[in-house]
């Protein structure tokens, strides 16, 4: 037993404590964020602003906050961005977490000194919460490595800046950094698959034993090490137990990630974003991820059917319902007030609070009035992926075909298949019966002959590779949305990349 695995054991066991402790008081720990979080902002142009001497209750916030996106959030944002202190929140941000949105441009979420802890604590306590669950902790004693982006970081106004995953590379703890892979050099190299290839040289030979990123990106690492090696990764990596993921759901990616490894692993889901770190996995045995209501973050949930209403429910946690999805909204130490992160989540259980990320609530399709959501198409695709084993995916998206040169209007799903189905046809009305299943006005515009059934588009190998590669989004944390309301990334990956009979 080495060092790290030897203590990582007791700390474990104390987080596992305590997180038992405000996990059971759920109300009362969102109450004490709450109460932490008007306080300490009071004083802030954006306290003043919006009155948080006169806040005393939850009722009171919501009349005097309404809720925003970023675009709605930008001029405060901006007067940040240029450097002024105490506007969201006191003093100046730690760090910029710069992500790209699809309206927004570039956008700049602010990092503080009091919401590190946020981002940082909850990823070890993810996998302390492992440890303590499973007992295995000899994965600390070797290799861990993390697929992200650079870590190199710019500044605006005096405050470094970057990608979240890069910024994570500076707070890896120092007893860690012995063993973490890649190099910083290899890091910083920003063609990812340049960056690929170094990875896979510095760790071809080391004892990889944990392994972070997203599912996409960690099949291309893991095909890396077949094509160089000829071996599963279980042969080149024996003692590699632990799979650490976050981003995108990972049913879809589950069959042909444990086939390249060549045996199964324990996997961690975690729900990271550049605006807090939301809940993490802290069960092998239960469904749904824990969210965590004691970290600087107070939760308020939107009904998705009530989102573009103009005054829509806003609830707090003890509100909730179990299986409805609601629309995520933020408040947090941050300077993130009534922030829409634009993730849809489902609670699978109230004891204690766990959810599931169900998608993203401006990424589905109601092209007729069926308004079909990521957990839905996610759903039908793992259930046909069941029926027809031998298949296997890479990746897909759907979009709806309006305009159609013959027959009825459909959904278009694009998908890459690492092995084709024996009957393509079967597996496309497989997906079909179980989306009517699943979403009641999908299946009316069926039954009414409004809409045909869907139609499969198998894709080349490495379309979505090469359709991310012409957008300079290859690598990191992008991944394509699953997904579109229009046919912008539809006809782009039709046009280039279907596979012609």
């Amino acid at each position: 037993m080495g060092i790290r695995s030897f203590f990582a054991r007791p700390i474990a066991a104390y987080i596992a404590r305590q997180t038992k402790k405000w996990s059971l008081a759920p109300v009362a720990s969102q109450q004490k964020v709450f109460r932490y979080l008007i306080g300490e902002a009071r004083h802030t142009a954006f306290g003043r602003d919006h009155g948080f001497d006169t806040i005393h209750t939850y009722e009171d916030f919501k009349k005097q906050v309404p809720l925003r996106d970023y675009e709605a959030l930008r001029p405060y944002i901006e007067r940040v961005v240029h450097g002024e202190p105490d506007v969201l929140w006191k003093g100046k941000p730690a760090y910029f977490a710069k992500t790209s949105g699809t309206t927004s441009g570039i956008k700049y979420i602010p990092i503080t000194k009091a919401s590190l802890p946020n981002h940082f604590n909850s990823a070890r306590n993810a996998v302390l919460s492992y440890v303590h669950e499973t007992g295995n902790a000899s994965f600390l004693d070797g290799g861990l490595i993390f697929l992200s982006g650079s870590p190199e970081l710019e500044e605006k106004a005096g405050i470094k800046t970057g990608r979240l995953s890069g910024i994570s590379n500076h707070q890896v703890p120092a007893y860690l950094r012995g063993n973490q892979k890649p190099s910083y050099e290899t890091n910083c190299i920003e063609d990812w698959e340049e960056k690929l290839d170094k990875i896979v040289d510095e760790t071809l030979r080391a004892d990889m034993r944990l392994i972070s990123g997203i599912p996409p990106w960690a099949q291309m690492y893991f095909d890396r090490i077949q094509a160089r090696t000829g071996k599963k990764v279980k042969d080149v990596f024996p003692n590699f137990s632990v799979f650490v993921y976050g981003g995108v759901n990972f049913e879809p990616y589950r069959a042909k990630l444990f086939e390249a490894i060549g045996k199964r692993v324990d996997s961690i889901e975690t729900y990271p974003a550049s605006e807090g770190f939301i809940a993490y996995q802290d069960s092998q045995t239960t469904p749904g991820l824990l969210l965590l209501l004691d970290t600087g973050i107070f939760f308020e949930f939107v009904p998705v059917e009530e989102y573009f209403a103009e005054k829509p429910a806003r609830l707090s946690i003890g509100e909730v319902e179990l299986g409805k999805n609601y629309a995520l909204i933020i408040n947090n130490n941050a300077g993130l007030w009534g922030y829409s992160i634009g993730d849809t989540v489902k609670f699978v259980s109230k004891d204690p609070y766990r959810i599931v990320v169900t998608g993203r609530i401006k990424h589905f399709i109601s092209a007729f009035g069926e308004h079909v959501i990521g957990e839905e198409v996610e759903r039908a695709m793992k259930y046909a992926l069941e029926k027809f084993p031998e298949a296997a995916i890479v990746e897909f998206t759907v979009a709806p075909q309006v305009t159609p040169a013959t027959g009825l209007p459909h959904h278009e799903w694009l998908v890459e298949f690492a092995q084709l189905p024996h009957d393509p046809e079967a597996f496309a009305q497989t997906l079909d019966d179980e989306l009517r299943k699943l979403n009641v006005y999908y299946d009316d515009l069926i039954t009414g002959n409004i809409l045909r059934t869907l139609i499969v588009t198998p894709l080349q190998r490495s379309a979505f590779i090469e359709y991310m590669k012409s957008l300079g989004k290859l690598g990191g944390q992008n991944k394509v949305p699953r997904l579109s309301n229009d046919r912008a990334i539809a006809d782009v990956l039709g046009g280039k990349f279907a596979v012609r009979s």
